[in-house]
């Protein structure tokens, strides 16, 4: 957490966080976002107001309806992507450290299982 803080991202949550994965480079809409998240599209959109307010994306109208909105990376939010696949490599390894590789491969299988849809709550 310290190293993104450095970077200017120490506010970042997890749950803002978790968005990044989930944006198309051209822009995503906030709908298909929140399907894509297993979330509420009012989840989504407080999510997608704390990343505008850091600055690290922004709704756009969309090219193709301009009905639409579409959420997407400003340049500092594009900038940031490296850094944290970085971060997120430098600590898989040190999980592979304490808890050995051939553990955090059969982490990695159940996290990337299909697990069906979301439960209804």
């Amino acid at each position: 957490r310290s190293r993104l803080a450095t970077q200017g991202l120490g506010g970042l949550t997890s749950a803002e966080s978790m968005v990044f994965p989930y944006l198309d480079a051209e822009g995503t809409r906030p709908a298909e976002l929140a399907r894509r998240l297993g979330i509420t599209r009012q989840s989504t959109q407080t999510l997608v107001r704390g990343l505008e307010r850091k600055g690290l994306a922004e709704l756009v109208d969309d090219k193709n309806d301009g009905r639409a909105k579409m959420i997407r990376l400003t340049r500092a939010g594009r900038r940031s992507v490296p850094l944290a696949i970085e971060t997120f490599v430098e600590l898989e390894r040190e999980l592979e450290r304490r808890i050995g590789a051939d553990e955090v491969a059969h982490l990695r299988n159940a996290l990337e299982a299909d697990w069906g849809d979301s439960p209804k709550m």
